[in-house]
């Protein structure tokens, strides 16, 4: 069974940083996207970042020059580094894999982790 488990959140002050980690888990074969969402109090969720297997990256405008996403095909892990962060940047971060190919499974599918809480205060 495919688990992506998120790691790295936590509190920190305006204009710090923080790495968030997501590792998937599971007899995986592939992942073809890794995204981060984020979901503030009241907030719909929202998507941050994404990256495919080849490496192409995006970024939403509020993050760019800001957040970097990268990958570890090797390890099934997603990485978001964030710097200068913002007071609304506070959320929750949820890792998401799409397009998951394992051994057990003639099909792929689509996995959320259970998310890791960015708060980002003074």
């Amino acid at each position: 069974q495919v688990q992506l488990v998120e790691s790295g959140g936590g509190l920190v002050q305006p204009g710090g940083s923080l790495r968030l980690s997501c590792v998937a888990t599971g007899n995986i074969t592939g992942i073809n996207v890794m995204n981060w969402y984020r979901q503030a109090p009241g907030m719909q969720r929202e998507m941050v970042a994404s990256i495919t297997s080849g490496g192409n990256s995006f970024l939403v405008d509020s993050v760019k020059g800001r957040f970097t996403i990268s990958r570890d095909n090797t390890k099934n892990t997603v990485y978001l580094e964030m710097n200068s962060l913002k007071p609304e940047d506070t959320a929750v971060y949820y890792c998401y894999a799409a397009g998951v190919t394992t051994t057990s499974d003639t099909y792929d599918a689509d996995y959320w982790g259970k998310g890791t809480l960015v708060t980002v205060s003074s």
